[in-house]
């Protein structure tokens, strides 16, 4: 058998299911490694935690980067030749580099991890046109938010699981996410049909597999570009999260890794309800565009509450609030599906990857130098929430464009 498999096998109705499983153990895989990452920067570089914050967001800058030049690259190889040789590489890919990361002896090992893990996090990419191979368009809301679902139910255990692995050492959780990783490969290579039949795949082109030759064919689909650019805004906005949220909880609130674990499982809970129970029938009554609204303003709200919290209970009634948010992604993915040919579907994802992955990359680095930046030892006024207040800032920015677009659409 070839990771290519000659002709494309029938899809059976379990076709989705599969890849939402996979989406679902990548995700465990990777949300077991981040109660563990600061004290094992900590550890390899020797630095305090409002160091290591920084430094940690610029890894997070380095996993994003890799994403924003590959993923193009990833998508256009997938309308080419197909989504199943292109998912299994990426996902063996990420158990090797787990395994790198497990061994990694210096912080400019742990970069290089970073770098590759963000090469291999194209599964989520080719996942996201397999859902649009296989789904009609009407019903891709829906199956975007059962794919969220998988990512948060996915982000429910493997931080949970982190947080008590990493009582064991900081690199214990790298050993198993490794395993994970490459036993979903072998269960992919099994079971995971080619979704893209050979009449509708098209011919590679260099041009339209960077970037920047994917902002210049977005700008042949009609709102295409306004759209991108506000789900762009909208993850530089929440990349405070990933840049943050356990350095925020070590200084503020003196969590342990099962602590981290604990919170970031919570929140996975409530963000896989939202996006996988609710996502479908809130958007049948009230609509794409106005669900997606609603998501933008919980989101502003919510973020700036973060600045205020004193205590972990309102943390969880916060998270609570925060269920919202997980619609913005699924149902502006699902918007742009609709603007784009069927054979287009990989470059789409590929594009989206990339301008999200840009958006991470600046809003980690700007958010983590504003945490280390505030709560550094030698400042006279320190505050651990100065990033969430920015975060809200910039979320009522991107809330007031979507709403811009909303009406020039109906113009």
């Amino acid at each position: 058998m070839s990771l290519a498999a000659a002709p494309p096998a029938p899809l059976s109705r379990h076709a989705v299911s599969f890849v939402l499983i996979t989406v679902f153990l990548d995700m465990v895989g990777f949300g077991l490694i981040m109660p563990v990452l600061p004290k094992l920067i900590e550890d390899v570089g020797h630095v305090t935690i409002d160091r290591a914050a920084i430094i940690g967001g610029w890894m997070f800058a380095a996993f994003s980067l890799a994403q924003f030049v590959f993923a193009p690259l990833m998508g256009n190889l997938a309308d080419r030749f197909g989504r199943r040789p292109l998912l299994l590489l990426a996902i063996f890919g990420l158990g090797l580099d787990f395994i790198l990361m497990a061994l990694a002896p210096t912080l400019e090992w742990l970069f290089a991890g970073r770098i590759i893990a963000g090469i291999c996090g194209s599964s989520w990419i080719i996942a996201s046109a397999y859902i649009a191979d296989v789904t009609a368009p009407d019903d891709r809301a829906r199956a975007f938010g059962m794919m969220g679902a998988a990512f948060g139910v996915g982000f429910v255990i493997g931080p949970a699981i982190g947080g008590l692995l990493g009582e064991l050492g900081p690199r214990v959780p790298f050993w198993v996410a490794a395993g994970i990783s490459l036993l979903n490969f072998a269960y992919g290579w099994f079971v995971l049909p080619e979704s893209l039949a050979a009449a509708s795949r098209r011919r590679f082109e260099l041009w339209r597999a960077n970037p920047f030759g994917a902002f210049r064919v977005f700008a042949t689909y009609r709102g295409v570009l306004p759209m991108v650019m506000v789900l762009g805004l909208f993850f530089f906005s929440t990349s405070v999260y990933p840049a943050i949220w356990t350095f925020w909880g070590i200084a503020k609130f003196g969590w342990s890794e099962a602590m981290v674990g604990g919170t970031l499982a919570i929140f996975g809970l409530i963000a896989g309800g939202f996006q996988g129970m609710l996502t479908g029938p809130a958007t049948k009554r009230f609509g794409e565009w106005r669900v997606a609204l609603f998501g933008l303003v919980c989101a502003t709200l919510v973020v700036l509450g973060y600045g205020f919290v004193g205590s972990l209970g309102a943390v969880i009634a916060l998270m609570i609030l925060h269920g919202p948010e997980g619609f913005v992604h699924p149902l502006l993915t699902s918007l742009l599906t609709q603007r784009v040919p069927e054979d287009a579907q990989g470059e789409l994802q590929g594009g989206i990857s990339a301008v999200t992955n840009v958006a991470m990359l600046f809003g980690t680095v700007f958010f983590a130098w504003i945490f280390g930046h505030f709560w550094a030892g030698e400042r006279v006024w320190r505050s651990t929430d100065v990033a969430y207040w920015v975060a809200a800032g910039f979320l009522a920015l991107t809330t007031l464009l979507f709403l811009m677009l909303k009406r020039s659409e109906k113009a």
